[in-house]
């Protein structure tokens, strides 16, 4: 594994404007923090897998990973390369923006809407090979195809080839999808919910599929996915990393043994607590471990730590400012005040509902 990472985000932020109004006199636009100050090295041949709710900007970070995603503050890397300052020609420009494209490619949820309707998997998967192998004749990718389709258990190859999209199963489609990917010969694949939309049964199989074929190919994986169960089981079995976000922001990540048993932030309890097979070590009475159940809204997060409006461990000092990562070592790193044993947070008072509520309408009054 090389030293400089195959991407690396640094300080990433990626800000929307939601305006419901569509009259030229209404208000300013409100701005949503889908990405929040993230930074995140993904090494060769690497497992991310990054875990949150709907609505905390994963999928956001993997776009923007991928550079399909342009980010509003902080920079992405591809190589050492800044993908954006390739794609606008800036400064002197070593590795060309087609080529980081081609480089970094994406699965996605739904691999129906991203096969077209019109073209058989032969006509499909030779995209990528004549992008890739411009030497190769017809019958050199005919083979090269037969032979992906039998390794990912697409028998008889000759028969699956000639078929369309709507002919294959969403196993099968998801398969033709990653087979894309992989011909393209990429450093880093974002795998975007790519195995929800899958029967449970077969979610495992396109897992250990996608791990096989990665000693294959050599790439990396940045996997999306709102299930911690299916996060756990690739991180872990690729010896990989688990990423936690939330509205926005990595608040915690590392190995997934450290994660998974020394959980850190509040959050990532909740989030275990929630996951019938990943108990935490913590007390397991049956009560939720959040303070409340809703979700803040994203064009207003709380001030401070964004997660002390629900966290039961919250005090005063969490109100203040967003905590920075600490490294717990050994790649273990957590966004919590309570990591901290000389922080200000063991004295500051315990935060109620009644605070939060009262927070909430000084908010309102000075809107």
């Amino acid at each position: 594994m090389s030293e400089e990472p195959v991407v690396s985000l640094e300080d990433v932020e990626v800000h929307f404007e939601s305006n419901s109004t569509v009259l030229p006199w209404g208000d300013d636009p409100e701005v949503v923090q889908a990405v929040d100050g993230v930074s995140l090295d993904i090494p060769e041949n690497d497992v991310v897998a990054l875990v949150g709710e709907s609505g905390c900007g994963k999928t956001t970070l993997g776009k923007t990973a991928i550079g399909t995603q342009r980010p509003t503050g902080g920079a992405v890397k591809y190589k050492g390369q800044d993908i954006w300052k390739a794609n606008d020609g800036e400064g002197n420009v070593e590795i060309p923006f087609e080529e980081i494209r081609q480089s970094l490619q994406i699965i996605h949820q739904d691999p129906g809407a991203s096969l077209n309707p019109n073209k058989t998997v032969q006509h499909t998967l030779e995209a990528p090979l004549k992008l890739r192998h411009a030497e190769m004749d017809t019958f050199e990718r005919r083979e090269r195809i037969h032979e992906m389709l039998s390794r990912v258990g697409m028998e008889p190859p000759e028969d699956y080839a000639k078929r369309f999209p709507h002919q294959l199963s969403g196993g099968e489609q998801q398969r033709v999808a990653l087979i894309r990917a992989l011909l393209m010969n990429p450093d880093l694949i974002l795998a975007d919910e790519a195995v929800s939309a899958l029967d449970v049964s077969l979610r495992i199989d396109m897992m250990d599929l996608m791990l096989d074929l990665q000693d294959t190919f050599d790439t990396s994986f940045l996997f999306i996915s709102h299930n911690l169960s299916n996060a756990s089981y690739i991180a872990g079995k690729a010896d990989g990393r688990i990423g936690i976000m939330y509205l926005g922001e990595l608040v915690e990540i590392g190995p997934i043994d450290e994660v998974l048993e020394n959980p850190t932030h509040p959050y990532t309890k909740a989030l275990m607590w929630a996951t019938p097979n990943l108990n935490p070590k913590a007390d397991d009475g049956g009560s939720s471990p959040l303070r409340k159940i809703d979700v803040p809204d994203p064009r207003n997060p709380p001030a401070g730590c964004k997660f002390h409006t629900r966290c039961p461990e919250a005090r005063e000092a969490c109100t203040g400012e967003m905590p920075d990562a600490i490294d717990l070592g050994n790649g273990h790193e957590v966004a919590c005040y309570r990591a901290d044993d000389n922080h200000d947070y063991w004295s500051s008072p315990e935060l109620t509902d009644e605070d939060d509520e009262r927070a909430g309408a000084e908010e309102s009054v000075a809107d």
